[in-house]
């Protein structure tokens, strides 16, 4: 029997998907479950797994943008693995068993070919990064297939080069992921009165803190302590004394929230990534430094859904991790303010009277000035820099070890 595989839904308003990579070839056997492509939504990058096990014919390319619901591969369940089949090239190609959202359909004529001498996709993807043409790697696979272990193993080819220097170009499409997240910022910086306001705060609470319960913090809850817990709970301050700042512009209304939904931007291997820690009024430092790492896994990993990237009422942004001293973070629209953090860096200040050396962050807000007026995005930087500044007492209720639940 025939099986069709549709696109499955990503979630709501979500129309059509792009095909990012195929997993397995054509003609390839598959197991059930087994991850067969990666598919990108606007929002975030899903496996698509096998409905059954069998051959499977693969009905679109890699980059094709297919609607939700529409065939991309037919799966032949009386096909049978090939006998022979190398397990190095099995082992590269079986991904992990996950529920599969795949939606089976009517038998349709068997239509199965079968691929030889070709490299598979992971392959491709190494081979193409060192510049090596497929068709010269003699491969070790199923019927001369190149595996992935082929590709990592083959070394480019020596050559003379040009007299002038490489003057080689390349041209990529971009993903449907990325090329949402640029219609996003543009459309963020047409559409809104952006403004950005600056300050800087003094790290040298934060740092004394840190040295002095981090390892007691990480052998008991199994997480850093790092400095996210406390910009979100500095913002979260912030939000609850200056409200317009976690509000939102529909049509001719302002949507204000009771509640702080934290978009935290974070680099995956797609590209820019917000997933958002809920509630985040409601949890501790231990319950904030647990979310943002779980979240900031699954970004990594390229598991993160678009539930958990769907809905956040402010972002915090942290360039400083890549060095940036200074810059005007675009507004994660439909939200109206974006917190910018920034290296730390140990500079002379004025202190009593006295220059010292501290180490000093510089803070960026950029808010949409259409409804969040300079006094509330001034009071609001000046809020978060107060509770930077002054943890223990601002943050942590005088008691820094109930505060981290030592």
């Amino acid at each position: 029997m025939i099986l069709e595989m549709k696109v499955p839904s990503p979630g709501e308003s979500i129309t059509e998907v792009e095909i990012a990579q195929w997993l397995v070839a054509d003609g390839d056997y598959v197991e059930k479950d087994q991850a067969i492509a990666e598919v990108d939504s606007d929002k975030a990058t899903l496996e698509l797994p096998a409905e059954v096990s069998g051959t499977i014919t693969l009905k679109a390319e890699e980059g094709d943008a297919v609607e939700v619901g529409q065939v991309v591969c037919l799966i032949d369940t009386e096909g049978q693995p090939t006998a022979g089949a190398a397990p190095q090239e099995q082992a590269e190609e079986k991904g992990e068993t996950k529920e599969s959202p795949v939606k089976a359909a009517e038998t349709v004529p068997a239509a199965t070919t079968y691929a030889t001498g070709t490299a598979s996709p992971a392959a491709k993807k190494i081979l193409n990064e060192k510049g090596i043409d497929p068709s010269t790697i003699k491969g070790t696979g199923r019927d001369g297939r190149v595996t992935k272990q082929d590709a990592v193993d083959a070394v480019p080819a020596m050559g003379t080069p040009p007299a002038h220097g490489q003057r080689d170009t390349q041209r990529k499409k971009m993903s449907l992921l990325r090329r949402k997240v640029a219609e996003r910022l543009v459309s963020a910086k047409n559409e809104t009165a952006m403004l950005t306001t600056f300050n800087e705060a003094n790290m040298s609470p934060i740092f004394a803190l840190r040295s002095q319960y981090k390892e007691e913090f990480k052998e008991k809850h199994g997480v850093g302590l790092g400095f996210m817990s406390f910009f979100t709970k500095a913002v979260v301050r912030a939000l609850e004394e200056f409200p317009d700042v976690n509000s939102m512009i529909d049509g001719d209304h302002q949507i204000k929230f009771d509640y702080c939904d934290i978009s935290v931007a974070v680099s995956g291997p797609k590209g820019l990534m917000v997933p958002v820690v809920r509630n985040a009024e409601a949890l501790s430092f231990r319950g904030v430094e647990s979310e943002i790492k779980r979240l900031a896994i699954r970004a990594r990993d390229g598991q993160i859904t678009v539930d958990e990237m769907t809905g956040g009422t402010f972002t915090i942004s942290n360039g400083g991790v890549f060095g940036s001293m200074l810059s005007t973070p675009i507004i994660n629209p439909p939200q109206s303010g974006i917190l910018g953090m920034h290296n730390i860096i140990e500079r002379p200040i004025a202190v009593n009277g006295k220059v010292e050396i501290h180490p000093m962050m510089y803070l960026a807000l950029s808010y949409d000035h259409r409804i969040v007026d300079g006094r509330e995005s001034v009071g609001f930087l000046v809020a978060v820099k107060e509770a930077l500044e002054n943890p223990v007492e601002l943050l942590m209720d005088n008691d820094p070890k109930k505060a981290l639940e030592l």
